[in-house]
């Protein structure tokens, strides 16, 4: 994962200013907040969260296919 340094929060700032956090995260997609300067929350847009939560179904989906294509022959011995 790349992380930009501009989006990172330390813990402090993110309770005294969550409307900074907010507007972060609508700017540039997520914001990781850190606690004693080590990253431990991130805080993303939901519907980034939802995208990279179909990604893998479609990674695998992707990869199945691919593999029968490329196994078509020993799938059908196996088969019959």
């Amino acid at each position: 994962m790349n992380i930009n340094t501009d989006n990172l929060i330390p813990m402090k700032e993110a309770n005294q200013n969550f409307s900074k956090v907010a507007r972060l995260v609508d700017e540039n997609g997520a914001v990781i907040i850190l606690k004693n300067n080590v990253p431990r929350y991130l805080v993303m847009d939901f519907s980034v969260a939802e995208q990279a939560q179909l990604a893998p179904d479609e990674d695998v989906a992707a990869i199945s296919e691919r593999l029968i294509r490329e196994n078509r022959k020993a799938y059908e011995v196996l088969a019959k």
